[in-house]
């Protein structure tokens, strides 16, 4: 591990106005004024930035370690409309805390809301900052050990959240193809292989030997 940090300055070092909110509806956009400490000393002039007001969320990669396959989701991202060819995107479970702080029973609320499953054993992989530039949005990602040996696809969702979700099973080999042709490109979904790519092998390990 590093000795030392590399990031010395911290929230001391930066001057909030009151925050000033712009619009509530499904989003809410708020108005950040600050002033921070420079590099070569001294502070900025004030700074504003319109900011997406997000809130924490989680996202949850199901992984069955007798099979070596995932559980993936699929639905349509209208952001994605602008730079694919289909809005339809290839994801992991993911949802809002909605200020909850029990980050393991809104991803358990989520996989049963979005895929039909019961999860029981969480790994947690790491949290991360989705876009820091314009959103306070921070997402904490799991694994999830799953039985998904008779899970055949499936249509799930929430009729009164407009939620039209299809599910697939892979094997980890078919997405990690999947993840690096380009097919999966949201950042948590991205993430979530990656790491599984990373700690794979552990992984099986650890939650085969647990099962015998």
């Amino acid at each position: 591990m590093p000795d030392k940090k590399l990031v010395q300055f911290t929230h001391k070092d930066v001057s909030v106005k009151p925050v000033k909110n712009l619009y509530k509806g499904f989003f809410q956009v708020d108005l950040y004024q600050f002033e921070h400490a420079l590099f070569a000393g001294g502070k900025s002039e004030l700074i504003s930035r319109e900011i997406l007001e997000r809130g924490d969320a989680i996202a949850v990669l199901p992984y069955d370690p007798i099979s070596d396959t995932v559980l993936l989701i699929e639905q349509i991202r209208i952001g994605a409309i602008k730079s694919k060819h289909s809005p339809w995107l290839l994801e992991c479970i993911a949802g809002m805390t909605d200020g909850s702080d029990d980050y393991e029973s809104v991803v358990k609320k989520e996989a049963y809301e979005e895929a039909g499953l019961n999860l029981t054993e969480l790994e947690f992989m790491l949290s991360y900052l989705s876009s820091p530039g314009g959103t306070t949005e921070r997402l904490h990602l799991y694994l999830a050990r799953a039985d998904l040996s008779d899970v055949e696809s499936g249509v799930y969702g929430l009729e009164t959240e407009g939620e039209d979700i299809k599910t697939h099973v892979l094997s980890v080999d078919d997405a990690l193809t999947r993840l690096n042709n380009g097919e999966m490109d949201n950042a948590a979904t991205v993430i979530c292989m990656q790491w599984l790519a990373l700690n794979h092998e552990k992984m099986k390990h650890k939650w085969t030997d647990s099962s015998s």
